[in-house]
């Protein structure tokens, strides 16, 4: 069983501050990657995820009485991160960075994180849940009832959320467009492959389309942008309040997805037939 070792913020702080503690299950999420992940996940999308617990008898006792639960919380790990920072720039609102214990960020001193899921079921060891934001292989240390009555506070102040919120309730204000070439692509990883990211590139583009840090946007030569996707990036050209999104690119050169690792690449077979179609994706990138 994998360990995990939670230290003080202090490294010289004596070995006696180091906590142990032990994953009890692993997500299966099918999100490979964190932009797959949504921050605030749709949960009419009729998503499903599955937390797999160790098959450990003292483990699948603990969940008598889970049942009767709609709700539950999940104490997890962020797992993919090695490094924090005291100040963080979320990926909602206007860019401007905030201290991290005042967002969700995943780059904490110690990377805990806390999501509330829908328990749909349970089959033995394997919870059966909806939509979450943790994607594939996320450890899980504790699983909590979500109780209404304790953990709902509706009416309380959400800080500079409020602000973001009123910010993001306004009209968009850029329209944004895709190119023949652009639309292309999109239809075709829609059909072929079942990847499709054209709502979360119109979100995100027509709220703010300007260089920013955690929505992966930065500028290219000759005055065009890109912004991630996933395991892709978009090309697009800005003028004024009009955001033209010219092409797509994967986000991993041919020599990456034909190497030793390239199995554990997100859409790593989708990548190479996309090289083959549009071989110039490939060229200065």
């Amino acid at each position: 069983m994998k360990c995990f070792i939670i230290a003080s913020v202090n490294d010289e702080t004596p070995a006696a501050d180091e906590l142990t503690i032990r994953a009890i299950g692993h997500i299966r999420s099918g999100k490979s990657v964190k932009f797959q992940a949504l921050h605030q996940p749709d949960e009419d999308a009729g998503e499903t995820s599955v937390l797999e617990l160790l098959p450990r008898e003292e483990l699948r006792h603990g969940l008598q009485d889970l049942q009767g639960f709609t709700r539950i919380w999940l104490i997890w790990w962020f797992h993919r991160n090695q490094s924090w920072r005291s100040l963080v720039l979320p990926p909602r609102g206007m860019a401007k960075r905030r201290g991290v214990f005042a967002t969700r960020s995943p780059h904490r001193p110690n990377a805990l994180g806390m999501t509330p899921v829908r328990l749909l079921g349970i089959e033995g060891f394997r919870l059966l849940l909806g939509s979450c934001d943790l994607v594939d292989g996320t450890p899980v240390f504790d699983i909590k009832p979500y109780i209404p009555g304790y953990d709902a506070f509706p009416d309380e102040s959400s800080g500079w959320l409020d602000e973001v919120e009123q910010w993001s309730q306004k009209e968009p204000g850029y329209a944004v467009r895709f190119a023949d070439l652009a639309q292309t692509q999109i239809d075709w990883l829609r059909s072929k492959w079942n990847v499709d990211f054209a709502d979360r590139l119109l979100e995100l583009l027509s709220r703010d389309p300007s260089p920013h840090r955690t929505r992966r946007i930065r500028g290219r030569a000759g005055g065009l942008f890109e912004i991630g996707c996933g395991a892709w990036r978009a090309i697009f050209q800005l003028q004024d309040s009009s955001v033209s999104i010219l092409r797509l690119i994967p986000g991993f050169p041919m020599k990456l997805l034909c190497g030793e690792y390239a199995e554990g690449i997100p859409d790593q077979q989708a990548q190479l037939a996309f090289y083959l179609l549009w071989p110039a994706a490939g060229e200065s990138e």
